[in-house]
């Protein structure tokens, strides 16, 4: 933890007043401060926590968690003369010096940070209880997102819950997988009982009590795992249930206008990342349009690519299809048509991933579509999967929640299905629905069908040397080099 501990000195001297779901709050850096004269009233707190929302924004932006999830599963092929660390992942020549595999512990550990010093210094400030309880809320459900990614990529890892000060004693070994899911757990509890329900104006976007229960049903799913008997599919579908009754969040009736610019944290929207068309945004628009196509700033530079598989795995009357990629675009200059196809070796010419593609944006790397983090999709998704799993098979329940999503797909409903053909019907639907949203590696390993769907995707000479053991990542080389505490994973 030490280099994320050097880091954040640096950030001790000044927030920077980012949002990652308040696109028109001051973006200005704050008047550096000393920080024992900081912390000392609630503008101060609403700053600090304000700022915890500025890491998820680099987080999420298009490479740290979602290129991993594309890659290391059997949705997305990267750009194979292109970063080498892309293509390590895709093929499984993964080291604990991958970049990837860096960024992500480094960022997270950051944002873990961050929440300390938020839950440490605001709670000693004398100002409204509720609206202190608040911020504590939000750092707690941030700092429960950073360890869920962590112990999902990694397996266990350092538990620090305090602000840390000094260098000293900050070679903390690895606690187990149980122990970080607990800290997980208890803090999104908490942020329940004391995130507000909904917000208004420029706050609209920050977690909230929905946001906490959602992101807790799927910590319950994911920590079930491949346990039929486990308690936590009835807990996962609890959490699920509760989140649904309260009666705020609904489906668009249309699955393009989820990831419309107008519907930033609409109705269908748990959390999301939210970013600034042209001023700080993302790339999903250039970096995943077909390389060199000029119909986004720059030309496009091809990142990634849609696998046949998943491309495939769409019928043609799944309205979601036509939403989600990229099959063809006329040439502004020409005026001719270009098709696109999933198998053409020409990374020109290759189907792209483009729900969150920014067409109003100017500026190369800069789109303003969200993030989604966190759709109400997910939850019915979450709550048939757990139904089927406590039940030993599917209820009513469990179908109207997987036919509601389907519907609105325009797919016919579900019936009559035994219990393993019902829980391959909801992950073929997660895959589909929430493709390119950072859930699809997580959902492999998680149902325990990593490595068959990698092997199975084998385009493009693929031929992955994935085994048991790359369900988790290496522990960044830089932090074994520096902390003798801790112990790589197995294989690596």
């Amino acid at each position: 933890m030490r280099t994320v501990i050097t880091r954040y000195f640096a950030y001790l001297l000044g927030v920077i007043m980012v949002t990652s779901c308040v696109p028109n709050l001051d973006l200005d850096r704050l008047d550096a401060q000393s920080v024992n004269s900081y912390y000392k009233n609630a503008d101060d707190a609403n700053a600090a926590t304000i700022a915890l929302y500025g890491l998820i924004r680099d987080l999420y932006r298009d490479e740290v968690i979602n290129v991993p999830n594309v890659v290391a599963a059997d949705d997305g092929i990267p750009f194979l003369t292109g970063n080498a660390d892309r293509v390590a992942l895709w093929n499984y020549n993964i080291t604990s010096v991958n970049t990837f595999i860096g960024s992500i512990w480094a960022s997270s550990y950051t944002g873990i940070q961050r929440s300390n010093v938020v839950l440490n210094r605001v709670s000693p400030i004398a100002m409204d209880e509720t609206l202190k309880n608040q911020f504590l809320g939000e750092a707690r459900f941030l700092r429960a997102l950073h360890y869920f990614n962590l112990v999902r990529f990694y397996g266990g890892v350092p538990i620090e819950l305090n602000e840390v000060t000094s260098l000293e004693n900050v070679a903390l070994p690895r606690s187990s997988v149980d122990a970080v899911y607990d800290v997980i757990i208890a803090d999104l509890q908490e942020a329940i009982n004391t995130l507000p329900t909904q917000y208004t104006g420029t706050d609209i976007g920050r977690a909230t009590k929905g946001a906490a229960r959602g992101l807790l049903a799927k910590v319950y799913l994911t920590r079930a795992g491949t346990d039929g008997a486990s308690p936590y599919w009835q807990e996962a579908a609890s959490q699920a249930k509760t989140l649904i009754d309260m009666g705020i969040y609904d489906l668009w009736d249309d699955y393009a206008q989820v990831f419309s610019l107008q519907n930033r944290c609409g109705k269908e929207s748990l959390f999301e990342v939210l970013y600034i068309t042209n001023l700080s945004g993302n790339n999903f628009t250039t970096g995943y349009a077909p390389r060199g196509a000029p119909i986004v700033p720059g030309t496009g530079s091809g990142i990634l690519r849609v696998s046949k598989d998943l491309f495939d795995s769409y019928g043609d009357t799944d309205s979601r299809k036509a939403v989600t990629f990229l099959t063809s675009y006329t040439n502004p200059s020409s005026g001719a048509l270009v098709q696109l196809s999933a198998d053409n070796t020409d990374p020109a010419l290759a189907v792209s991933f483009w729900k969150l593609a920014d067409l109003t944006s100017t500026v190369g790397g800069a789109g303003g579509k969200s993030f989604p983090v966190l759709r109400y999709s997910d939850i019915l998704l979450i709550y048939a999967e757990a139904l089927n799993e406590a039940n030993n098979g599917p209820t009513a329940e469990a179908y109207w929640a997987i036919n509601r999503v389907r519907n609105r797909a325009q797919l016919t409903s579900l019936a009559g299905l035994s219990k393993q053909q019902f829980k391959e019907a909801v992950l073929s639907e997660r895959r589909k629905e929430l493709c390119f949203e950072g859930n699809r590696w997580f959902d492999l390993v998680r149902t325990g069908q990593l490595v068959e769907a990698v092997k199975n995707e084998n385009s493009f000479s693929r031929n992955a040397a994935i085994s048991n053991i790359n369900v988790r990542f290496p522990i960044p080389q830089r932090e074994m080099d520096i902390n003798e505490s801790l112990v790589q994973n197995e294989g690596y």
